[in-house]
């Protein structure tokens, strides 16, 4: 993966460069699903955790839960959800905007003092589409695209997924590009593009000694 390659996931659509990992140990919750769907969710998350290196929590001793996926069948059970509309202030228009561009997928961070993720929310509903995808492929995706701030177009025209027989797995630049921006020497968060060198140059660094 070329750094311009890399700074292209982190480039927003507003042009601006933005890159945040975890600051905190991730607690995870999934609600509207049953208990066999729920495993495979929380081996998606148990799977990038071992590759980043980044743990996995219960509890966020100050959120409960800081890591939010909910599946659902229309936006509009979102705002029977208690307490829903305290953690996203504008629920209800931003449902609204939901429904009426017939998303399938919405995603909304919360970041700390120094500009690491403290909170995700992930909300996906199933339409035909979505309900189609095994369940192993749609947990992996959604995990992946909570563990960085990618940009809003990092995945749009090519998955961050691949398959390996009847298997499907991350992509190995796409796991390479993570467990690199999860390095300890690399700052949680930057704004600058000359960033995307850093992460190319520990990606390198990690090529080498593989």
């Amino acid at each position: 993966m070329a750094p311009e390659e890399i700074e292209a996931l982190f480039t927003r659509d507003d042009g601006q460069f933005a890159f945040a990992r975890w600051g905190r140990a991730v607690a995870p919750v999934v609600f509207g699903v049953e208990e066999r769907t729920l495993a495979v969710v929380k081996g998606a998350f148990e799977a990038v955790a071992a590759l980043t290196g980044h743990p996995l929590a219960e509890t966020d001793p100050e959120l409960g839960s800081n890591c939010m996926v909910f599946f659902f069948r229309d936006w509009a059970e979102l705002l029977s959800v208690p307490g829903l509309d305290r953690l996203l202030p504008g629920l209800g228009p931003l449902v609204e905007r939901l429904t009426v561009s017939q998303a399938s997928q919405y995603r909304a961070f919360r970041f700390d003092d120094r500009g690491a993720i403290r909170a995700a929310f992930v909300f996906l509903r199933m339409d035909d589409a979505m309900s189609s995808q095994p369940a192993q492929t749609l947990a992996l995706a959604q995990v992946v695209q909570v563990t960085l701030l990618w940009s809003q177009g990092a995945f749009r025209d090519r998955s961050p997924l691949a398959a390996a027989g009847d298997t499907v797995i991350l992509r190995p630049d796409i796991a390479g590009l993570i467990a690199a921006a999860y390095d300890p020497v690399l700052p949680a968060a930057a704004k600058d593009r000359s960033h995307a060198l850093r992460l190319f140059a520990r990606m390198r660094q990690s090529e080498g000694r593989a």
